[in-house]
């Protein structure tokens, strides 16, 4: 049954041609198992007529919804900030297209067309604004839910007729297709102003685009209005005109869109929610592992916690990990496999406050050697990003202690591996190890100086899997931050030396990968299982590109020069590295350094 009293169909310019864009929505509606509108009160106003002018003097409707001001101006975007990651862990990441120059020029100039004197009409005549919002205001219920649809022209009338709204009307969803709210010249006075915050009425606002679509001309609405939740989705299959890509029912086959209509009408009742095969024991792969591992020891950490701290952190972990397991789901759907069950069953409903959010398993016994790359990686990251809660030293170790106890690996590893961050950390003098997760995309910067593209380090953290994975999950976010820096840490500084030394990445990104490198090094020596040799010899390449890229700069550039200083800088944490290293007869620079002398400069 619906859990909204009706669906508010806004058309665009010309009204809809009979009722595609019904026959569309109910079609796809139902093929994601939802019911579809015959259950449902459609209301589907038409105004073209007046649209071309009108005779009536209206007032245009008053302002009926306000602005919540202080504590409830905070709570308010707090609770919309939830529902909109909600619906982007339901849909996919938010997607507001390119800004490109010129583009906003080229839209008033089109705004000018014949195609578009509606449009024109609605936007700067006010009689003919107030004639319409009143038209579809006399069509609603006096109370209740309902739903918003609006295709093209429709989203502008949208927008300015939500806080126009009687005040026991609230709406569920927005859902805008085919949408110029990104571009100012198509919006009605002072809307952007008074749409400055999302609406105390509303629950979301999803808006999808197309880039073949030449109405949104390839910007979504959030370019105007931030806090709109973007959404791009592909041009329709086959040889179609333009247009024929900005139509509704274009737009309405899509079962993203209809997912996004279905849930707001119908709640969670489709087959698109996934579900694993139970009977069926589907392996992760190793970017899952880490994701999970990473997932387990966050919610070790908010068990340690109290208070407001843990209420806090236990929020901003649910979100993390709805968009994590979405995102793990999604790239499975692509890749046309089989969810495991150890995924689907972490699955969060953010849009139920009351839903619990499911605890990964503990993740088995691992090899102590082979663990050293990815606890590093995970416990020098930010699992919560792009949140940021400072804990207590003792929550971190008490995590990592009882995650190394659950790897079997016993909860000395945990202890130890802190231990020989924090001495990382002091032979470095202070690196930053609460920024290692701001380093991703640097660190996606070394690999597209060929560094990582030319390791072909087989396993988890080879050049292959980094390749294929951050494809998937892009470098931000929990998945990508973590891969990217467990693929740093497996090739060593060497087969990114001059990646290092480039004035493209920074000193906080070197420090970070150094100090993590360094940390490696301690924990395996603590523990008696042998050094990895890339380590000693990356670091020495680093130092001789950095001497190098140096020698080339300082016979041109001002002592004082920006780039200079930050060279300096980064070769100063590599040689404090290797000064650490060598004294504790963990490496030795003569040997090495004689062989690397006769290497050539890339």
């Amino acid at each position: 049954m619906p859990i909204v009293s009706a669906l508010l169909y806004l058309h665009g310019v010309g009204g809809e041609q009979g009722e595609q864009w019904r026959m569309s929505l109910d079609q796809s509606l139902r093929g994601l198992s939802f019911p579809g509108l015959s259950e449902l009160q459609v209301i589907a106003p038409k105004y073209p007529n007046g649209l071309m002018g009108v005779d009536d003097k209206l007032p245009l409707p008053r302002i009926v919804v306000e602005v919540p001001r202080g504590d409830a101006a905070r709570r308010a975007r707090h609770e919309w900030e939830r529902r909109r990651t909600a619906m982007e862990a339901r849909l996919g990441r938010d997607d507001g297209g390119a800004d490109l120059p010129l583009v906003d020029h080229a839209v008033a100039l089109a705004a000018n067309a014949k195609a578009f004197v509606q449009a024109r009409n609605y936007v700067n005549d006010k009689r003919i604004r107030a004639w319409v919002l009143q038209r579809i205001l006399n069509a609603l219920p006096p109370s209740g839910r309902i739903v918003i649809v609006a295709h093209s022209l429709g989203s502008v009338i949208a927008a300015d007729l939500i806080r126009r709204l009687p005040a026991d009307v609230s709406v569920a969803g927005v859902v805008t297709i085919g949408s110029p709210l990104g571009h100012p010249a198509l919006l009605v006075e002072q809307l952007q102003e008074l749409l400055k915050e999302p609406p105390a009425n509303l629950d979301w606002w999803v808006n999808f685009w197309s880039p073949a679509d030449p109405v949104p001309a390839g910007r979504g609405a959030s370019a105007l209005f931030p806090w709109i939740l973007d959404q791009r989705i592909p041009a329709a299959a086959g040889p179609l005109h333009p247009l024929d890509n900005h139509a509704a029912a274009t737009y309405l086959k899509s079962d993203k869109v209809a997912a996004a209509v279905g849930y707001s009408l119908f709640g969670s009742q489709s087959t698109a929610i996934v579900r694993a095969q139970k009977s069926t024991d589907v392996k992760l792969d190793e970017s899952e592992s880490l994701a999970l591992l990473a997932l387990r020891r966050a919610h070790l950490t908010r068990m340690h916690l109290e208070g407001d701290t843990r209420q806090r952190y236990s929020e901003a972990l649910r979100h993390v990990q709805a968009m994590t397991i979405e995102r793990m789901i999604e790239r499975r759907r692509c890749e046309k496999r089989l969810v495991p069950t150890a995924i689907a069953d972490l699955q969060v409903d953010l849009l139920d406050p009351g839903s619990v959010t499911p605890e990964p398993r503990a993740p088995g016994h691992y090899d102590e050697k082979s663990a050293v790359i990815p606890l590093v990686t995970v416990a020098a990251t930010n699992v919560i990003q792009p949140f940021e809660i400072d804990l207590p030293e003792e929550c971190h170790r008490w995590a990592m202690e009882q995650l190394t106890l659950e790897m079997g690996l016993g909860r000395k590893v945990g202890a130890d591996l802190l231990d020989s961050m924090n001495q990382a950390r002091k032979a470095l003098q202070g690196t930053n190890w609460t920024r290692w997760a701001a380093v991703g995309v640097g660190a996606v910067l070394l690999a597209a100086t060929g560094g990582l593209a030319a390791a072909a380090a087989p396993g988890l953290y080879g050049a292959a899997a980094i390749a294929s994975a951050l494809a998937a999950f892009g470098p931000g976010g929990m998945i990508g931050g973590l891969l990217t820096a467990g693929a740093l840490l497996s090739v060593g500084s060497g087969s990114v030396a001059y990646g290092l030394a480039s004035s493209s990445t920074s000193a906080e990104t070197v420090e970070a990968h150094v100090a993590a490198q360094l940390a490696m090094a301690i924990l395996r020596d603590k523990h008696k299982l042998g050094q990895d040799p890339s380590t000693w010899a990356g670091l020495a390449a680093a130092e001789m590109a950095m001497n190098r890229e140096l020698s080339r700069l300082v016979g041109v550039s001002d002592d004082s020069a920006t780039v200079v200083k930050e060279l300096n800088r980064k070769l100063a944490t590599v040689r404090r590295a290797l000064d650490y290293l060598e004294a504790r007869g963990l490496g030795r620079r003569t040997a090495e350094l004689e062989i690397l002398a006769e290497m050539p400069a890339s």
